[in-house]
């Protein structure tokens, strides 16, 4: 199954989504727990087991997931994990703790339940661009097939019931991930992320809870589940990053208007060192690749494409390049490698 994820690019970093030379992507989830049995951190491995068991035998019933890959994630090596990890598909605390954890994913990575994890299941749904409601148009129907047969722990004042209490009510999360390089250059961003914090939104990583900002890449998200339909909550994160657009939209302007010869520097010096250069390390080509997707967003670069340089993003990661190169390499190795990879992508 890693094989032929090696092969293939998500659907979601296509870059043809609504709003893509700013949004990567759009992401729902969907934290369910069942009844009769404890949450994960307080079950027993037997109890775990025999849940995902029974979201195994649930899942067999659902046509349009029958085609869907399961992966038991105890079954992988570490550099697996990590692989899985990169591509957004389980989160970084799934690479150590994997007893009972199963992974489904279906064939263009843009639907996938995660069993025993922090909740009994988490169902998600990705899509390119700024598209919330197809998101959680897919995973809500993923939900809807796996309620009719699973007992959901549900409370008539609380709403669903989750490990952590701020998933309560909706059990929804959903996030947008921006890339905002001219509000970080213009400084206007510590205004803008302060100002959105206190609508109920919290800013995180490119990968989610517990990363730091790269590459000016901002994971916004709802904090809020209880008290509000799904529906509202959509509503509501989809005009901040709206908002936000427009603001990234006129930071571009404002830049390319005063500092034109600062941001075309930037820019063209950034893709000729990926074209070029024999050493590259992770940071330093997400912070390269965020300077080239500027300059395709203001037309100065047409050469290469945002979805090229999405699937970048993730492809020159370490666990992505030990598997396509097909060893195990030191840091020093795999920055060599790096470089050599990209220079082919974009030449």
């Amino acid at each position: 199954m890693i094989e032929e994820l090696l092969h293939q690019s998500a659907r979601w970093l296509s870059g043809q989504g609504p709003e893509a030379e700013v949004v990567l992507s759009s992401r729902v989830r969907l934290a369910r727990n069942l009844t009769r049995y404890p949450f994960v951190h307080r079950a027993k491995i037997e109890q775990l087991r025999r849940i995902g068991t029974t979201v195994r035998n649930s899942l067999r019933k659902i046509g349009y997931l029958k085609g869907a890959n399961l992966i038991e994630l105890d079954s992988l090596e570490p550099l697996d994990r990590f692989f899985l990890a990169e591509r957004h598909l389980i989160s970084h605390d799934l690479i150590k703790h994997t007893r009972e954890r199963i992974l489904l994913l279906n064939e263009n990575e843009d639907i996938t339940i995660i069993v025993n994890e922090e909740d009994h299941l988490r169902l998600q749904a990705f899509t390119s661009g700024l598209d919330l409601y197809e998101a959680y148009r897919s995973i809500d129907q993923v939900d809807s097939g796996l309620e009719a047969e699973l007992d959901y722990a549900f409370s008539d004042s609380f709403g669903y019931l989750t490990a952590c209490p701020t998933n309560v009510g909706t059990g929804m999360r959903a996030s947008v991930l921006l890339h905002l390089p001219a509000l970080v250059l213009t400084k206007e961003i510590d205004k803008i992320l302060r100002a959105v914090s206190q609508l109920g939104i919290s800013v995180r990583g490119l990968y989610g809870e517990g990363t730091e900002v790269k590459g000016n890449f901002f994971q916004i998200s709802n904090q809020i589940t209880l008290g509000k339909k799904e529906e509202d909550i959509l509503a509501e994160l989809e005009k901040i990053v709206r908002d936000i657009i427009t603001y990234e939209n006129g930071a571009r302007e404002t830049l390319l208007r005063d500092a034109r010869a600062f941001i075309e520097d930037k820019i063209f010096r950034s893709y000729g060192i990926i074209k070029n250069a024999r050493i590259l390390t992770s940071d330093e080509i997400v912070n390269l690749f965020s300077a080239v997707r500027l300059g395709i967003g203001l037309r100065l670069l047409d050469s290469v494409g945002i979805g090229t340089l999405n699937e970048l993003l993730i492809f020159t990661q370490p666990a992505h390049l030990q598997r396509l190169f097909g060893k195990e390499m030191r840091p020093d190795e795999r920055d060599i490698a790096r470089a050599n990879y990209v220079r082919e992508r974009v030449l």
